[in-house]
């Protein structure tokens, strides 16, 4: 439950602290008085955007912080699933900086406004007029069907074995589109294929064909001048090289005896003749090797005319890339070859799926149709007391042709309000007080159901007086024996349910407009109430029939 809030620096807020109690309590002021401000406040405790506008002077932080006693709501689990420490005594606090960027914290622990939100989920709800438009929405009447029948363990289930199913039918279009797509394909990726496989590709293969074109184009040239360079080396007209080096050695050697320094270059020139003799060996090799070769030169122009069309066509720039684009054309074919056996694969998990599916769906709806007649009772009663004694509500049911993410139930809750009018559904024939009304009837019989630790009504009461404020009081009163209920109102009646009571009020300084809120004693309760019994003139009447009210409750 809700034990304390504080606000500071939020629209007409300077500094305000309230202490919460348990059971019911109510909050009553003038219009305009700041009400709504403190909902505000805690719209943002629930993960509700920011405004730097809120800021009632700008250009210092506005901070809402309230604690809260979780002990009795099994919130352990979020904590630990939100890496949050865990204490029965929840602190939530909500910072917003003048520059408008906002941070939030769950026990001095920084968090996200998702998880903000989540938690507040568990924490709070906060019942305003335009929630009475959730009487239109079918999931909400669904939810409300199966909060009753107690089915959240099994839609929980269905949810999420429907997840897995979605996905399926998901992965089987992705499947049945990419085999139509393949099959039209086929053909074009087996040409290519095909050419590129029938090539006989090499990595290397292309700088191996430039250099032996190279050589089989310039045969003539090349043997030329290796055969020049033998002649040179060995014959040569004025003495070959070799012959001139070994006359050198002989020289040298000659006069080493006498001039021992000449024995290092006796060495060199022998390591000399000797590297010479293998040059010339080798050049003779080669020049026996280089041969004219006409149709080997054909040969390798047409397998060089083949491999530069290819990387042409496939605009690439070596045959490594070509090979690489081979095996991804194999590649895609092996898959397409796959499709069929793929999809007849899926096709069978997603059957079992849904039979799975429409048997948790089935099972579902036995629970909700069970628990209707008992909601359509309990609202009914609730109804008759609330001064509609003709009132009727049919829950009606209808199978979807298809499986949805709630099972196979769309639910419509079917109203009447008088004695011979046909039964349609609520939101289309009920007025603003009928509709305040059956709304609240709803949430005391889910206030049982939900463990909801707060619920704070906004003027629920409106389009209701008198008798039957009174009694929509009492339906409060008894909710705040199960749960924390506040109540915003303008209605002396309700007001008078309260066992604590709030006022919201506005006062003037010097430069500005400030609320506040406080708690009042038994004695300010019989002002305040006489007050809005019978405006700003108090009269004794007035003050007497405050006490009275709060005497009978």
């Amino acid at each position: 439950m809700l034990k304390k809030l504080t606000i500071d620096n939020y629209a007409l807020i300077e500094h305000t602290c309230i202490d919460f109690s348990d059971g019911f309590s109510v909050i009553t002021g003038e219009t305009g008085a700041g009400k709504s401000i403190m909902l505000g406040a805690l719209g943002l405790l629930l993960g509700q955007r920011a405004d730097v506008g809120v800021l009632r002077v700008p250009d210092a932080k506005c901070v809402a912080e309230a604690v809260f006693d979780i002990g009795d709501y099994s919130l352990q689990p979020f904590f630990e699933e939100n890496d949050l420490d865990y204490d029965d005594e929840c602190v939530v606090r909500r910072e917003i900086a003048p520059n408008g960027k906002s941070r939030a914290f769950v026990n001095d622990t920084p968090v996200v406004l998702s998880v903000l939100k989540s938690l507040g989920d568990h924490l709070l709800d906060i019942h305003s007029q335009h929630q009475n438009l959730l009487l239109s929405n079918a999931g909400f009447q669904l939810k409300v069907v199966d909060v009753v029948a107690g089915s959240d363990e099994l839609l929980k289930q269905y949810k999420e074995k429907y997840v897995l199913y979605r996905h399926g039918l998901v992965q089987l279009k992705k499947l049945t589109d990419a085999a139509s797509k393949g099959a039209s394909d086929t053909e074009y990726i087996q040409f290519q294929f095909n050419q590129l496989n029938d090539a006989n590709l090499r990595a290397d293969e292309l700088q191996e064909l430039e250099a032996e074109q190279s050589t089989l184009s310039n045969a003539e040239s090349i043997k030329e001048g290796l055969s020049r360079a033998l002649w040179l080396i060995s014959e040569g007209d004025s003495g070959n090289v070799l012959s001139n080096l070994k006359e050198a050695v002989s020289a040298l050697s000659s006069v080493a005896g006498a001039y021992q320094r000449v024995k290092d270059d006796i060495d060199r020139l022998n390591g000399s003749l000797i590297e010479l003799k293998d040059v010339a060996h080798e050049l003779e090799s080669e020049q026996n090797s280089v041969e004219a070769n006409p149709e080997r030169l054909e040969q390798v122009d047409a397998r060089l005319s083949l491999l530069y069309s290819l990387l042409q066509k496939h605009k690439v720039e070596s045959v490594g890339e070509l090979i690489a684009l081979r095996d991804s054309f194999e590649k895609q074919l092996t898959q397409f070859d796959s499709y069929d056996e793929d999809i007849a694969a899926l096709k069978k998990q997603l059957a079992q799926q849904q039979a799975e599916l429409k048997q948790l769906a089935v099972r579902l709806s036995d629970l909700r149709k069970k628990a209707a007649p008992g909601l359509e009772h309990e609202l009914e009663e609730l109804l008759h007391t609330l001064g509609m004694p003709n009132a009727h509500i049919k829950v009606a049911f209808e199978t979807s042709a298809s499986l949805l993410d709630t099972g196979v139930d769309e639910v419509t809750f079917l109203f009447s309000a008088n004695k011979d009018r046909t039964l349609l559904p609520i939101a289309s024939i009920a007025s603003g007080g009928e509709m305040a009304r059956v709304m609240l009837s709803l949430k005391s019989v889910l206030s049982r159901s939900l463990g909801m630790p707060t619920i704070i009504f906004d003027e629920i009461d409106t389009g209701v007086s008198g008798d039957i404020a009174a009694k929509m009081g009492a339906i409060m009163q008894q909710m705040g024996r199960y749960m924390q209920v506040v109540s915003i109102t303008h209605l002396p009646q309700i007001a008078a349910k309260g066992s604590s009571h709030y006022m919201v009020y506005k006062e003037d300084t010097d430069d500005s407009t400030v609320s506040h809120i406080r708690r009042l004693s038994e004695e300010e309760r019989v002002g305040q109430l006489a007050r809005m019994l019978s405006g700003d003139q108090l009269t004794e009447a007035a003050i007497q029939n405050a006490r009275e009210l709060l005497k009978a409750n």
